[in-house]
């Protein structure tokens, strides 16, 4: 199979390993993108990807947080100048309010909500002709908490509305400034170090049975004998989940302590027994590609293309 620039690009871009690395790897795996990530990682060559993928697009993650449920929200510009006008930055609030009062099933849906005598699709339209660039709700996350049970949802936006982050808290009290101020510094938490899973249990066996098929091959690609490799891969394991579960991280304001032990802490000295339930981070433009032309050509210079 034929490795084209386009396709070392895409590794390059997903891995952040040397060029002729990519297409050393994609060579390897007969084109498979996946394989050829697997690939690099076995040689030490690249890193577990965490969800984010390429920042590429402008725009805002807008939060909206009412009685019994909260909304996070990513509206896209094609500017940075318009991302910070007061004019998109209203526009995304009234989404993020009108999703979390009505509670659609997707954009779809959403676009057909009554907004401005029109519909929230028409007022988008509207906003495009006046300033003269393309303007996209790209999606929502909504939390509603659970009828009857103690909980409560929180926010936090960072960097100028580039990132925002939700988090659902069950057993704390939403009057609680205690609890309140405990689903902040969680917010704060996802928003920093990004991880993709609440505890260890949340981490599908598959993917734990990848990460030390992973480990196993870099210790016997170090040369470690193979009575060793699965005390090596288990070790490897724990920094996994120290990276990519929540409760398994470093405490932000605290890194001496994980946040699970905060919790338990926080369980045993009120004797109410609190826990994340779920949380959600957006970053502005992730996973939408945008042309890069230097890029593009020192790929295709390095591979004998251009």
């Amino acid at each position: 199979m034929q490795i084209t620039s386009e396709m070392v690009r895409n590794l390059r871009e997903k891995t952040g390993a040397g060029l002729m690395d990519c297409k050393a790897a994609l060579a390897a795996a007969g084109g498979d993108m996946d394989k050829a990530i697997d690939h690099l990682r076995t040689k030490g060559l690249a890193a577990a990807a965490k969800r984010a993928g390429r920042i590429a697009s402008e725009g805002l993650v807008c939060a909206h947080v009412g009685p019994g449920a909260g909304t996070l929200v990513e509206v896209n510009c094609e500017t940075d100048f318009v991302a910070k006008t007061d004019d998109f930055a209203g526009l995304a609030g009234e989404i993020a309010e009108l999703v979390n009062v009505k509670a659609p099933g997707d954009v779809e849906e959403a676009l057909l909500l009554p907004a401005g005598g029109g519909t929230l699709a028409e007022k988008l339209n509207a906003k495009v002709a006046k300033i003269g660039e393309k303007i996209s709700f790209r999606r929502f996350a909504r939390f509603e908490l659970p009828a009857g049970a103690p909980g409560l949802v929180s926010q936090y936006i960072h960097a100028g509305g580039k990132i925002g982050v939700m988090v659902e808290l069950s057993g704390a009290a939403p009057g609680n400034p205690g609890a309140s101020l405990l689903a902040k510094d969680l917010a704060m938490q996802v928003a920093a170090a990004n991880p993709t899973y609440v505890s260890r249990r949340d981490v599908p066996a598959e993917v734990v049975e990848h990460e030390k098929a992973i480990y196993r091959d870099q210790a016997r690609a170090s040369g470690k004998p193979d009575k060793i490799l699965d005390k090596i891969a288990g070790g490897k394991l724990e920094k996994y989940f120290a990276d990519f579960c929540l409760m398994e991280q470093a405490f932000i304001k605290d890194p001496d302590r994980k946040v699970g032990q905060l919790l338990a802490e926080i369980g045993k000295t009120t004797g109410v027994e609190v826990s994340v339930r779920r949380f959600v981070r957006f970053q502005v433009g992730e996973g939408l590609a945008k042309r890069s032309d230097d890029l593009a050509a020192e790929v295709a210079k390095q591979l004998g293309q251009g």
